[in-house]
Parts: C-alpha cells; structure tokens; sequence
C-alpha cells in the first residue's frame, strides 16, 4: 500500500494526490485543523475507495502502511511453484474435456493458450470495460448528487465521449478533471 497511488477529496476539492503515506498524512493533517467536509480516499488506478487507519502520530501511521505490504503468495498444493503454476479445478462438459485431451500437449497446455489468445484479443476491450468501471465508481462516491450524473453515466456506458464530457463540465473543478482522467481510456 505505501507506494499504491492515492487521491483524497474533502468534499467536492481536492486534498492531497500522491503515495499513500504523502495521502495519509495530508489528510491527518486536514482532519486535525477541523476539516468539517466529508474526506474519501480513492486508488488513482481503479477509482476504489481506501480506507486508511490514520490514528496516532505519522510514524504510527507510517508503520501502519508498511506492515499493510501484500506478502507473497504462499505455493499452494499441487502445480509448478517454480513457474507460478498454481492447480485449480476447473469444471467443463465432457465435449470439452474430449476436445482438451486431444489437442497436443494435453488439457493444460491447450487452456493456457486459449486463455492467452483470449486475453491478446480482448485487451482493448478489457482496459476499456476498467476504465469506465473506474470512473463510474469515483463518479458514484463524488459526484452522484450532481447534474446530469445519470445522463453522464449513460454517455461513459454508450462510448459517447464529447457527450460525457460536455456533461461533466459543470461539475466541481476537482471531481471533473479527476473523472475525465479515469475515463481517458473508456472511450
């Protein structure tokens, strides 16, 4: 979480972007100087709210965030640790089992290709379907009071770019060039 990029908005302004512990400490500090506006906290990459413990000083704070690292995954069961191989069950018809074992190198190898091929195929279609999840979700926690929210939500879904964008212009100077940032690669 420490290096994770962060946004923190007291109410509809902008308070603080950055690493989680620069975030962290802006908002420490806002909520001690009796910040009276609802402070969120969201990743900058996926437009999920965050949720840090902001209690005690910045080196309890600190210490926090630094024990919050991800571990590594444990190998688990069966599989090739080695290469990050990893046995999960899998449930298809028996057509498809017939048609996996068939195929050169067996059910395994035939699946990783396929899941391969499928994630070269639809990468653009991926980043877009995340970008307007991203922005969506940001827009939902900021702006879902705001005109034309749900007519703006309408256009991200449908692709319509200068619509969105037009829609969103009104809205609090922070909260919109936040939201078109997410939504650079929804249209």
């Amino acid at each position: 979480m420490m290096n994770a990029a962060l946004i923190a908005f007291a109410g509809t302004r902008r308070l603080a972007r950055g690493e989680a512990l620069a975030v962290a400490l802006a908002v420490k500090d806002a909520q001690d100087a009796g910040e009276e506006a609802p402070i969120l906290i969201f990743d900058c990459a996926t437009g999920r709210p965050v949720d840090l413990d902001l209690r005690g000083t910045p080196d309890d704070i600190r210490a926090r965030l630094e024990e919050e690292a991800p571990e590594p995954p444990q190998p688990r069961g069966p599989g090739r640790p080695r290469l990050g191989v990893v046995a999960r069950e899998v449930t298809l018809l028996p057509r498809h089992w017939e048609w996996l074992s068939s195929q050169p190198g067996g059910a395994s190898v035939m699946l990783r290709k396929l899941v391969d091929e499928a994630r070269r195929t639809s990468e653009a279609q991926d980043r877009i379907r995340e970008a307007r999840e991203a922005t969506y979700r940001f827009m939902v926690a900021t702006a879902g009071n705001e005109t034309d929210f749900e007519e703006a939500s309408r256009a991200l879904f449908a692709g319509e770019a200068g619509r969105f964008a037009m829609l969103v212009e009104p809205w609090p100077e922070d909260i919109r060039e936040q939201v078109m940032e997410l939504a650079e690669d929804a249209f």
